[in-house]
């Protein structure tokens, strides 16, 4: 059974039906499609398109179909176009032909709108709960870890930091995941219900009801745009993509500072796997894994936006493909997410070893060019001066504060004993705005 063909001479080909068909992977709105249903029915009521005893019946029938596919005894399977067709036919099934009148003032075009936009609401505050666990956790981990070491540009040691700075600057990143998230919800709520397939309908409706039965700000204004929209999509798709972006980073950063070769952290065995040959390998692959799957939130966001961008007003078959997609990057970032918040909480930091990667690096190169010019040396020329300190330390393998006051006579008269205070590594980061680093 399907909700249309009374006017095709010819039964559906059963290739193109299985083309054609999205249940597969649209069952998922199940809960949606059965809360915008019941929101429909209350407006058809109170509209007097439906009596009060229509309107239980069909409310009622709702209400056991979402008890039913909760409890497994009516299972999401079988040869079905959609969700919707799913609902709908399940729902003549047990109720009638007063099942039939659910539809009424209704196009597929703005209930799978509404549907779509009600699981991206949900599933946004869902991902915000998400990012604000983990900024906690990030937060907590990186106060319990105020440690020195080695802060990088060009993936080189370049200035003394704190472990606790360098973790709170994706606190900053994931803070502006948070707004904008929060920004892009507070765009997509409003209700389609009532724009029809494209223009609306000559039945007497009032949008207001099932906008506020469902929790919508406001209504859609252009019916058009409200059944062919899916910029709501495409900037979440944006947002996860950046958040992965940033998920990424600190992926990289994880497996790098857990290799032999920086040996900074330890993460926890429960996030990470072994070898099949080497028993001494111990493997980050749940920082490798989120590195892995930022691509596909990646592809999912361009895949939509390739079907969009040539789309004529209002809706075409082309926008079943957001579904996918989007479901996919819902569930792929929830899980990075999560996976990401329990490495951070359970790593352990190997404060020694940042201390020595301190020491062999020149990381106090720059404040000794500020001596420089504390003493009054211009900027330019204190550069060139600790440049060639630099070279005389690598030459002789030797760390700047380790020099002796003669040798470092050789490159300027001005420096005088306080040198050694003023560049020693924990001392550094109690001078000017330094002191934002711990």
């Amino acid at each position: 059974m399907k909700l249309w063909g009374g006017r095709f001479r010819k039964e559906e080909n059963k290739l193109m039906e299985e083309f054609n068909k999205s249940f597969d992977y649209d069952k998922v709105l199940y809960k949606k499609d059965i809360e915008g249903s019941i929101a429909h029915v209350y407006m058809q009521v109170k509209c007097n398109l439906l009596t009060k005893e229509e309107g239980l019946s069909i409310t009622n029938g709702l209400i056991d179909l979402h008890q039913d596919i909760d409890n497994k005894k009516l299972l999401l399977e079988g040869s079905y176009e959609d969700i919707h067709s799913f609902i709908e036919i399940n729902l003549i099934k047990r109720i009638g032909e007063v099942g039939k009148k659910l539809h009424t003032a209704r196009s597929r075009n703005d209930q799978v709108a509404t549907d779509m936009r009600l699981f991206a609401k949900e599933s946004t505050i869902e991902i915000i709960d998400l990012i604000k666990n983990f900024k906690t956790t990030l937060k907590e981990v990186a106060y319990k870890n105020c440690v020195i070491m080695p802060g990088y540009t060009h993936l080189q040691r370049a200035q003394v930091v704190t472990f606790k700075h360098h973790l709170m600057a994706y606190y900053s990143m994931f803070d502006r995941d948070e707004k904008r998230l929060a920004n892009a919800l507070e765009i997509l709520d409003e209700c389609p219900l009532g724009c029809g397939a494209l223009a609306g309908t000559t039945h007497n409706i009032n949008r207001e009801h099932p906008k506020e039965k469902l929790g919508f700000s406001r209504v859609v204004e252009n019916y058009i745009d409200g059944v062919s929209d899916r910029d709501y999509l495409l900037e979440l798709m944006s947002d996860f993509s950046i958040i992965m972006m940033h998920l990424s980073r600190l992926s990289e950063e994880l497996i790098l500072w857990s290799s032999q070769e920086f040996k900074f952290i330890e993460m926890d065995d429960l996030y990470t796997t072994g070898s099949s040959i080497m028993p001494q390998k111990k493997n980050p692959d749940g920082a490798e894994l989120i590195r892995g799957k930022t691509g596909r939130v990646y592809g999912n966001l361009f895949g939509l936006f390739t079907v969009m961008k040539g789309l004529p007003l209002a809706y075409n078959k082309d926008m079943q493909e957001d579904k996918e997609g989007f479901f996919d990057s819902v569930n792929t970032i929830q899980m990075c997410v999560s996976i990401m918040e329990r490495m951070i909480a359970t790593l352990k930091v190997n404060e020694e070893n940042m201390k020595k990667a301190i020491n062999n690096g020149f990381l106090n190169a720059t404040e000794v060019a500020d001596y420089l010019v504390k003493e009054g040396v211009t900027f330019r020329d204190a550069h060139e001066i600790v440049g060639n300190i630099v070279i005389f330390c690598e030459d002789n393998n030797k760390a700047i504060e380790d020099l002796e006051l003669d040798e470092l006579f050789k490159f300027s008269d001005v420096f005088k004993k306080d040198i050694y205070d003023f560049i020693d590594y924990e001392n550094i980061l109690n001078k000017g705005s330094k002191k934002n680093l711990l």
